[in-house]
């Protein structure tokens, strides 16, 4: 490999510009919508999952956060990590004025990515959290829905627009409902939008698992559209854990376990079966654990599947609709990488993970390098680049 192709990450994260709901929201929703205020800080810690318990006091140390309905959200340092050092890289509040442009300016992000060798970027959302649950969480509905298509149209027009393709748009969708999630994927699929993030887990927000067939209409709209369904982890409000006392480095080593899990429930749902051109994406999950999941579902599916619920329902391997429909995703994973023979080469994205603690940003085409020195220069260009280019129908080479 003469050098590496130039990325396009299909996981990094934007942080809320202050003005986005008080400019895009219509103006009868401003005064109700997502405001940003400086407040000081008494404590914090993640109690688990996305929930966090926190004390304010005026003399404390200063955040901006997000007021919205009874909600007060805390930008926190460890979210918009870049540009600290690792030991510093802490659970804390932070302002906008302590956090790399780049974390929620488009031009500061293109600057970035330049830095970084990455051509493209897909970013999920931070204060809407990943596939949108603080608005499905609200009790005003209509203002939700509202704050949805405000956010859709910031992202369309203001963070991606004016970025040559390089910045890929993600919208969210309102859960609460899955006809006007079907509409507000087709309002974006007509200016070219092909993602939007769902929960790996609906149960766990309270709502209808992906066998009940409430979320058809949904599928229907992505498989038409060509919409790409990308699932983060954390997008279940709920991390794998051993115990509430397990310091979180637990549910970090454990993050993949939602991806797991929701990769086994569309594997035996019928879901890629009814929708064959659906297309589903599981974002900073990693790729390592595919290998083992994919055996034993087909394992479980030739021995069990009389009495397993699903003689009727898959009439192939589950592994079958994998290859077919499935991506995975990875910033660093040697592990999986040893393993492309079996998940296949065509079903690995690459990310950086930008702006959080995770990121290898500045130095990914190093770390990238290094760790894909064993693969064939086609298979290099395929999971740094190639893939996500037809995964999204990207304007890329």
């Amino acid at each position: 490999m003469a050098e590496l192709p130039k990325i396009i990450s299909v996981d990094d994260h934007v942080v809320e510009p202050a003005h986005l709901w008080q400019t895009w929201l219509p103006e009868r929703f401003k005064e109700r919508g997502p405001r940003s205020e400086r407040r000081g800080i008494g404590t914090m810690r993640l109690a688990g999952g996305a929930t966090y318990e926190q004390t304010f006091d005026e003399n404390g140390p200063q955040a901006d956060c997000w007021i919205y309905e009874d909600l007060v959200y805390i930008n926190k340092r460890h979210v918009a990590a870049v540009g600290y050092a690792r030991d510093d890289m802490t659970l804390s509040p932070i302002t906008y004025d302590e956090m790399r442009p780049g974390c929620y300016d488009p031009v500061a992000r293109l600057a970035d990515m330049d830095m970084n060798w990455v051509e493209a970027s897909l970013c999920f959302p931070t204060f809407p959290r990943f596939c949108g649950q603080t608005f499905t969480e609200a009790k005003d509905k209509e203002l939700a829905l509202a704050c949805v298509k405000a956010y859709n149209d910031w992202m369309v027009e203001e963070w991606c627009g004016d970025s040559g393709g390089r910045l890929i748009p993600l919208i969210i969708v309102p859960l609460w409902d899955a006809e006007l999630a079907a509409q507000e994927v087709r309002r974006n699929a007509e200016r070219g939008v092909r993602a939007m993030t769902f929960s790996e887990i609906p149960p766990h927000l309270g709502l209808p698992s992906i066998h009940t067939g409430y979320w058809d209409p949904l599928f229907e709209a992505c498989a038409t559209t060509g919409t790409v369904v990308n699932m983060h982890i954390g997008s279940s409000s709920k991390m794998p854990a051993t115990s509430a006392d397990a310091p979180v480095a637990v549910a970090a080593t454990l993050s993949f376990g939602n991806a797991m899990a929701s990769l086994a429930d569309f594997l035996f749902s019928g879901v890629l079966i009814r929708f064959p051109t659906l297309k589903i994406a599981y974002s900073e999950g990693q790729i390592g654990w595919l290998p083992y999941i994919l055996e034993r579902a087909d394992a479980v599916w030739e021995d069990h599947r009389a009495w397993g619920g699903v003689a009727d329902v898959i009439p192939e391997p589950p592994s079958t609709y994998f290859h077919r429909q499935v991506w995975g995703c990875f910033f660093k994973d040697f592990h999986g990488l040893r393993s492309l023979d079996v998940i296949g080469d065509d079903r690995v994205t690459f990310e950086t993970d930008y702006p959080h603690t995770d990121s290898t940003w500045p130095d990914t085409k190093a770390i990238a390098t290094d760790m894909m020195a064993g693969l064939t220069d086609e298979q290099i260009y395929k999971v740094v680049r190639g893939n996500a280019i037809d995964l999204y129908s990207l304007d890329l080479k």
